[in-house]
């Protein structure tokens, strides 16, 4: 029943799978890899589970997006798909033409566009994958279905175009599903025939995590299909604390890279040197899902120059993930220039960067030297400059080792009148890379001042002085943590406080003051990136919240 209904539903889109042109298929599972790097997300876009592919917030993809996307220096694309939305009922699950059709009209572009192409399922995989223990048959039937329509509707279509099993598998309980998925996925592609016979096919870990106990048992599964045309995947969100900013990880410190360059390592080990090549198939921080400023941005370019480099010397392609938070998709512009000259050019060579991009010089104290810490990355240092203008080593600056100190005539004359704020910027340079943005700031202490609000909306004002906040911490008066997250006593960035600049305000949520026992003091530090703490305590009393300084 369900091949003679698929032969009825998919007539009218089948043609539109034909390739541009004739194509060999890739020399090598490695070599097609190597080519796909570097690669970018089209996220929010086919995964949302709306109606359609604007529901989440995105516009509508067109063809000058896909070659926007080629222009940037991108050779593959990765088109995530959520299918439950586009499904009949059972037994057949057949997919709603025009959704499938839609969908072979922006893969079609992107490969027309030189891009290779990776299509999957994806949020199907916590919305009724993840039942499988308890619903096998049903999960089964429903997985099948989804990839023999997928396989047969684009059976003949271009080599550069890929397919990955399951975004993000996940399950209830423990058991071998992912294998048994992943096996079904692979017999029922390679069973379509034609250009499906040799396809490059994406399998991942489970929960794509790569911790050894999961590559290990992704490895048992090639060993099993012994297929040559076959690539594995994980992803990378980084070190959790400094991904999101809690516990006191706002700084992209020792701990947080040894995580990146454990994580390249168990890869690399585990399937690169056996000769099964790597995509992460997302990487980003996880912070960027709420905003981009949660992390400083300094440590953030420093996070994004390591994994770039380690992914070059690893061989490893990576997709970078982009829910619409990165490339404008109107004006085909980046909302973070600096963030995306330091990606772009991870992806050739390193780059030097420093212990920090900021220069905090206290208004009210005498001008003094600085000294900053380089971390040259085996780059040499090339000179400092303010502007286009080269400043001069010995009068304005010294440097000894990766110790770069600005004197104290070059910091007068850069602070001018001494109000707040960043008063120069000076640009550090290199052999290679891009240069390091180092910021002259005049500061003081900030000033926080009492307030009356509620749960749902307190604002405590902030004379912020030229200052940043790094973080915050919450505590009760016997010293216990206080708020979610109360093994720590650091707070989340965002999902608990946020500073607004513009507003002269520090918000803490609602979600904050939900896991705040009613009528118990907190004391709150804020701790700035000058270095400076400021105390503050906050009561609520039902949905009412006092503030007082000090």
């Amino acid at each position: 029943m369900l091949g003679r209904l698929l032969s009825l539903a998919l007539t009218a889109v089948l043609a539109l799978a034909a390739p541009t042109s004739a194509e060999a298929a890739p020399q090598s599972a490695q070599a097609a890899v190597a080519a796909m790097q570097p690669g970018w997300n089209l996220g929010n876009t086919f995964d949302a589970t709306g109606a359609d592919e604007t529901s989440w917030g995105n516009p509508r993809v067109t063809r000058e997006l896909l070659a926007g996307v080629r222009a940037q220096s991108f050779h593959s694309i990765r088109i995530p798909v959520t299918w439950s939305q586009h499904l009949g009922p059972a037994p057949d699950h057949l997919i709603d033409p025009a959704a499938l059709a839609r969908l072979q009209e922006v893969v079609g572009w992107a490969l027309d566009e030189g891009l290779y192409v990776m299509i999957n399922i994806h949020h199907d995989s916590w919305q009724w994958v993840n039942t499988m223990p308890d619903d096998h048959d049903a999960v089964r039937e429903r997985f099948d279905s989804i990839w023999t329509q997928v396989a047969a509707a684009f059976r003949d279509a271009s080599p550069r175009l890929v397919f990955e099993s399951l975004n993000e598998p996940q399950f209830v309980s423990d058991g071998p599903f992912l294998e048994e998925l992943n096996t079904s996925f692979h017999a029922i592609v390679r069973g379509s025939g034609g250009g499906n016979a040799k396809r490059l096919l994406v399998l991942p870990t489970l929960h794509t995590n790569a911790d050894q106990v999961y590559l290990d048992q992704l490895a048992n599964t090639f060993t099993a299909l012994n297929d040559p045309n076959l690539i594995a995947t994980v992803h990378y969100y980084g070190y959790w604390p400094f991904s999101v900013n809690i516990a006191g990880g706002y700084r992209f410190d020792a701990t947080a890279q040894q995580d990146m360059l454990g994580t390249f390592q168990r890869v690399h080990d585990t399937f690169v040197a056996r000769g099964i090549p790597v995509i992460i198939g997302e990487y980003g921080l996880l912070g960027f899902d709420r905003s981009t400023g949660t992390i400083e941005q300094g440590e953030k370019l420093k996070f994004f120059e390591l994994f770039g480099h380690q992914a070059r010397i690893n061989h490893v392609t990576t997709m970078l993930w982009d829910n619409g938070q990165h490339l404008d998709r109107t004006t085909l512009t980046w909302r973070d220039p600096e963030l995306y000259a330091q990606l772009s050019s991870s992806w050739r060579t390193r780059s030097g960067t420093a212990a920090s991009d900021l220069v905090f010089v206290a208004a009210a104290a005498p001008v003094t030297s600085r000294t900053i810490t380089l971390n040259p990355n085996g780059t040499r240092f090339t000179g400092l400059h303010l502007g286009r203008a080269a400043l001069r080593r010995g009068a304005d600056y010294s440097l000894s080792g990766d110790q770069l100190t600005l004197t104290g005539g070059l910091l007068r004359r850069l602070l001018k009148d001494r109000a707040y704020g960043v008063k120069s910027t000076l640009t550090v340079h290199f052999d290679r890379g891009v240069p390091w943005r180092l910021d002259v700031i005049s500061y003081d202490t900030p000033v926080l001042s009492a307030a009356a609000g509620a749960t749902d909306a307190f604002a405590l004002p902030a004379a912020f002085n030229g200052d940043r906040l790094a973080t915050m911490t919450a505590t009760y008066a016997d010293g216990s943590n206080a708020g979610p997250q109360n093994w720590t006593p650091y707070k989340e960035y965002d999902a608990t406080f946020s500073p607004d600049y513009t507003a002269g305000v520090i918000k803490l949520t609602s979600a904050f003051f939900a896991e705040v026992n009613g009528g118990s003091p907190v004391t709150l530090t804020f701790i700035f990136w000058s270095g400076a703490t400021v105390t503050y305590h906050v009561t609520r009393t039902g949905t009412t919240v006092t503030g007082t300084a000090g």
